[in-house]
Formats: C-alpha cells, structure tokens, sequence
C-alpha cells in the first residue's frame, strides 16, 4: 500500500465580515473621497508595477482615527490574530504578550487596473479585505482575481504525464480568487502575488495590510 504524506505546505486563512451594520459602504464613501483629495493620501513612492486605474494610499490607514477603519482594523487583528495563535499553537497568556505592528493601505482600482506581481518584505503576514468587488464584465472570468504564484513554481521545468494533472495541494498551477465585499484573505507576506487587471465598472476596493510581531516581556 502506498501512503501519500504533504509534509510542505502553505498555510492562508480566509474569513468574511457579514455586513449588518453597513461597514463597506461606509469605507466605500471614505475611501473615494480621500482619492478625490489627491496627493495628499497617495502613495507618493510606489514600488509595486501598476498603471493610473489604479489609486494607492499612504501606508497609515490603520492609525486613522475614522470610526469605520477603526472597525475594520479591529475584524482584521482579530482574524489574524486568531491564525497565528491556531498555527502556531500558542495558549492564551501568551497571545496576550504578542504585539502587533502593521502598514495598512487601501486600493480603489477602475476598469483596466492592474498590480503587478510582488511580495512583502519585512512583514510575516499580510492580508486583503475586499470592501467592493466591482462589477465584473460577464466575459471576464479573471477579472481583478487576486492570484498567488505557486512556490512550487520551478517543478514546471519539466512538466510529462506524471505530474502534469496532480490535483489540490499538489498542483503546480497558481491559486486566484476575484473578491467580493467583505472577504479577508489573510496569507504569509513572503507569497507572491498579483492583481490581474479589473474589467468591469463601478469601483474594486480593497484594503491591504502587512505585518509582523513582537512579543510583550513584562
């Protein structure tokens, strides 16, 4: 008998904020009105490829003092925090130690934006929180998906029938998801990953953050 083991894997986490107190059309209106403001909320130093459909913010948004954002911060600590504790094992005295520090930065990306392929460096975890997935052209099927490169990407060097149709874990294929309002995707920031150009009308926002901990010694 053969016994198949995954001893290599990448861990993500995905939750979903049921809207019941109107959070995303709150950030939805905050949102284009600070990218209305102009340069006084844009990233005045992008390093990420992208094109003018789409508007990036400082990295501060999680100190702004905005009740909505101030929501969505706390729904997404409390979902990571809850991953690394279930990942890593720990117990609740010293969850309560773990500090954490973020970069926090919103997108509002129109018909024919894109992000190009990237990871994270100096954080460990980084998530996106959809806040409105725009209006997606029918023909599109790809349309600003959120896709990760497959860090098994180098098994393509030689691909023949033994490998070439292995299914979930195992595949060599990349991983997409196109968002929809009020999804968080929580995943290491070491993973590459890309937004694929958005056909559609209407606004995709999103809310992206990286970070990284440290751990209380009092």
């Amino acid at each position: 008998m053969i016994k198949i083991h995954s001893p290599f894997a990448v861990p993500m986490a995905f939750a979903r904020r049921e809207d019941t107190d109107g959070l995303n059309a709150q950030l939805h209106q905050l949102f284009l009105e600070r990218e209305r403001a102009g340069n006084r909320y844009a990233n005045p130093n992008p390093y990420t490829q992208r094109n003018d459909a789409l508007f990036e913010s400082h990295f501060d948004l999680f100190r702004w003092p905005d009740p909505p954002v101030q929501k969505l911060r706390e729904f997404c600590f409390e979902n990571l925090m809850r991953t690394v504790v279930q990942l890593n094992g720990y117990d609740q005295a010293f969850a309560q130690r773990l500090r954490i520090g973020v970069d926090a930065w919103f997108h509002v990306t129109r018909r024919g934006g894109y992000f190009g392929l990237h990871n994270h460096p100096m954080a460990t975890w980084s998530g996106v929180y959809c806040v409105s997935g725009g209006d997606h052209d029918p023909d599109s099927q790809d349309s600003g998906q959120l896709q990760f490169v497959n860090p098994f990407i180098m098994t393509n060097m030689f691909i023949d029938a033994g490998i070439a149709q292995m299914q979930g874990q195992f595949t060599t294929q990349n991983r997409g998801w196109q968002l929809e309002a009020g999804q968080l995707v929580l995943f290491p920031s070491w993973l590459l990953h890309e937004v694929k150009p958005f056909h559609g009308e209407g606004e995709r926002i999103t809310v992206a953050f990286n970070c990284w901990f440290q751990v209380d010694k009092t």
